[in-house]
């Protein structure tokens, strides 16, 4: 993985509801670091285009996300707003 886990106990803390950098489990944590993984791995692909194996985990990580921002909308409307408006998706 390319993240240390400073870097993502940062990423828990600046996008989950609470503010705590041990909240992995709270939607806008984990859509947060599927978005960062799914850059990542986007700039590697540009680079190594036949890497198919890492072309498929980026679209499992895809899905993942998009079922998770479907929950997000389902359960509370303005939590996925907010988690779009900040991370700067598109839907």
């Amino acid at each position: 993985m390319h993240l240390t886990k400073e870097e993502t106990a940062g990423i828990f803390a600046k996008y989950s509801p609470k503010q705590a950098a041990n909240d992995s489990g709270s939607a806008e944590s984990q859509i947060a670091l599927f978005s960062d993984r799914i850059k990542h791995l986007t700039e590697h692909l540009k680079q190594h285009p036949k890497d198919k194996s890492t072309q498929t985990g980026l679209l499992r990580l895809v899905g993942k996300r998009r079922r998770l921002l479907a929950y997000l909308q389902q359960v509370d409307i303005e939590r996925y707003r907010s988690i779009i408006k900040l991370l700067g998706i598109r839907r």
